[in-house]
This record gives structure tokens, sequence and C-alpha cells, in this order.
């Protein structure tokens, strides 16, 4: 497989994400845990670790919403075309209203 580390590898201190994710793939693809954990130098319970936050990780990348700024702007368009419509519909029934009303009682209110 290519995503094996050379047999130097128990000699890093240090491991990068991009090893780590390498290695938690090949636990995910069904190799033994106990094998991958004599090849990399890297004990059982920290192999178990890394998957989990692994899994964790991709669980909470999966729940969340992408973020689009336009969509947001959108929305918000909407969301204001939605009150100014609401505006001017009480606008017109108030104009509406007040043209029903006698001449004589309109001047009589200012």
């Amino acid at each position: 497989m290519t995503d094996r580390l050379p047999s130097g590898a128990a000699e890093v201190k240090r491991w990068s994400t991009g090893r780590k994710r390498g290695v938690v793939l090949r636990l995910l693809r069904g190799e033994p845990v106990d094998a991958v954990s004599r090849e990399v130098g890297v004990t059982i319970a920290e192999l178990e670790c890394w998957r989990e936050q692994a899994l964790a990780g991709m669980e909470a990348g999966l729940k969340a919403r992408i973020s689009d700024p336009l969509e947001a702007r959108l929305n918000e368009a909407v969301r204001r075309v939605g009150e100014l419509t609401m505006t001017i519909e009480i606008l017109n029934k108030e104009r509406e209203r007040q043209a029903r009303r006698p001449l004589s009682a309109r001047r009589s209110s200012t």
C-alpha cells in the first residue's frame, strides 16, 4: 500500500496531520491496529485516539453548514423586501382609509 510509512517511522517524534491521516485511513480501511502500531511505532491507545478524533472531526464537518456570504446577503435582502412590502401595504391601507373619510373630518384632525 502506498500509505505505509518507511520502516524508520518509529523514530519520528512529531507526527504531521498528513501522516496521522494516512495512518488513520489505514485503520479505517480495516488494517489491524496492532500491526499498524508495531509498524509505525505508536501505541494502540494513541492510534485509537487519533481514529476517534478523526471520526469526531468528520462528524462535525458533516453537520456544519457551509456559510456562503452571497447566500447571507440574499437572505438579508429578501427579509428587507418583506419588511418594505409590509410597510407599503400598511401605508396603502391607511391612504385608502383616509380617502374614504369625509373631507370635513380630514381637516379637523390636522
